[in-house]
């Protein structure tokens, strides 16, 4: 099986105010003594797809050139997506566009702006994916009933995804084949963390010192 990692980061992080693909991680709480990490959210994703996956690539935006040194830093590809603005979703299709024309077919997928999983979630994933039937399309992790990322797709999902249009959403075409998805329990309340916020992100500080 070949399986290539796709971080998806064009967002604008509007809400951050900032870029989310560089906020400093692990962070700190704000009484912390420590001093400021050099890692960052993207390249603690890419660190840690990259122990799973052949290769990992980063779909940028407008935010290319901020995120090139961080990517190829870490040994990812990285490649744009021209018309962010048509949201998420295109994102992905370029991704897996990318992952297919270098010869794999199947993906983890993420976003930047989750923590990044620990790895016994990701092997347990991992090893659900190998073992499925033809009749599974993907594997999902779930924490206490919140679905979250990363997810696992095979070469049935991506093309299913590849297939909409890119206006299109993740969530409705998963939903459409839900019958050939594996939802797996997983201990790690990453997979269901978002950071949108300043707040969300200084909430964290407490909670991610590893």
């Amino acid at each position: 099986m070949g399986l290539g990692g796709v971080i998806l980061a064009a967002g604008e992080s509007t809400r951050m105010g900032r870029d989310k693909a560089l906020l400093p991680w692990p962070p700190r709480p704000a009484d912390s003594q420590r001093e400021p990490t050099s890692g960052t959210l993207l390249s603690a994703a890419i660190e840690v797809l990259e122990d799973y996956c052949d290769m990992v690539i980063v779909v940028a935006g407008e935010n290319e050139a901020a995120l090139r040194s961080v990517a190829y830093g870490c040994g990812a590809f990285l490649v744009r997506n021209p018309a962010p603005e048509r949201g998420q979703f295109s994102s992905l299709q370029i991704g897996l566009h990318e992952v297919m024309s270098r010869g794999r077919d199947a993906a983890m997928i993420t976003l930047v702006d989750r923590p990044p999983p620990k790895a016994a979630t990701l092997q347990k994933l991992l090893d659900a994916f190998e073992k499925r039937d033809r009749s599974t399309w993907a594997v999902i992790p779930e924490f206490q009933s919140k679905h979250g990322h990363p997810i696992i797709i095979g070469r049935e999902m991506i093309e299913a995804f590849l297939r909409s249009p890119a206006t299109a959403n993740a969530r409705e075409i998963e939903h459409a084949n839900q019958q050939r998805i594996a939802y797996v329990p997983v201990d790690d309340s990453r997979v269901a963390v978002n950071i949108n916020t300043p707040e969300d992100y200084a909430g964290l500080g407490s909670s991610f010192q590893t």
